[in-house]
Order: structure tokens, then sequence, then C-alpha cells
């Protein structure tokens, strides 16, 4: 009767160990989030006041990416504040990048410009997520 005691004790620890650590990283990836969309406002209105700009209208694959750019900053910016490694920074940054892939179906007609948008954001999202997870031991501490 003592096994099964200390079992169930043992089952009821584990989760709320575990909680701790997913907590730990869901504010990471809402720091990242906050952080890239600093970076795309405040780097953006300079890319504005400079005539830096590329219409999304004419160009959506070209805004697409100077957009990423400034949310990568951004992103940079706070991960090295926060005392990341180049590693990890660099490859939270590149998953910015990763919905350039669907920009040939914007050239092909394939998809609209604002289709395109959302699903590059979705993309974006889900690729800083993997991220998260493959290096979660260094974003949970």
């Amino acid at each position: 009767m003592a096994t099964t005691s200390r079992t169930l004790e043992s089952d009821q620890r584990a989760p709320a160990h575990a909680r701790p650590v997913w907590r730990r990283l869901a504010l990471h990836y809402v720091e990242m989030v906050l952080a890239m969309s600093a970076g795309m406002l405040v780097l953006g209105a300079l890319r504005d006041v400079l005539g830096f700009t590329v219409a999304f209208e004419e160009r959506p694959g070209a805004h697409y990416l100077l957009m990423a750019t400034d949310m990568a900053i951004g992103m940079a910016a706070w991960m090295r504040l926060r005392r990341h490694g180049w590693a990890c920074t660099v490859e939270m940054c590149a998953a910015m990048y990763v919905p350039a892939v669907l920009v040939p179906l914007v050239w092909a007609d394939v998809v609209s410009a604002m289709a395109f948008m959302t699903a590059a954001h979705v993309l974006m999202m889900a690729a800083m997520l993997a991220v998260l997870v493959r290096r979660r031991h260094e974003y949970a501490h």
C-alpha cells in the first residue's frame, strides 16, 4: 500500500514541476512577439520617415522582407539584452524569414498579397514556436 501512495505522490509532483518550465517558455514567446512588434513599429516608422519603404501593394515580398528585418532586429536586441547566446538569437531571427518561401506564390498569382501576408505571419509564428521548443532548455531558465 505504501508503494501505491508514493507512486501517486510522485505522479502529482511531475506536472507541477513541468508547469513552470512551460510558463517560462510561454513568457519567452510573448516577449519575442512584443520585441518583434516593437522593432517593426519603431524601425518601420524610421524607414518611413527616411523614405526607405516599399509599398505593400506593389511589392509584397520585398515589403515582407523589410518588415521581417525590422522584427528580427527588435527580437535580436531583446534576446541579447536578456543574455541569450548568438546561436539561439540567430536561429530565432531566422524564423522571421521562413515565410519568404511563399513569395513565388504571389509572383505566380497563386495567392493574393493579403493572403500571403496572413500565411506569412502564421508560418512565422509557427517557425518561432519550433525554435522555442527545439531550444527549450535554453529558454526555460
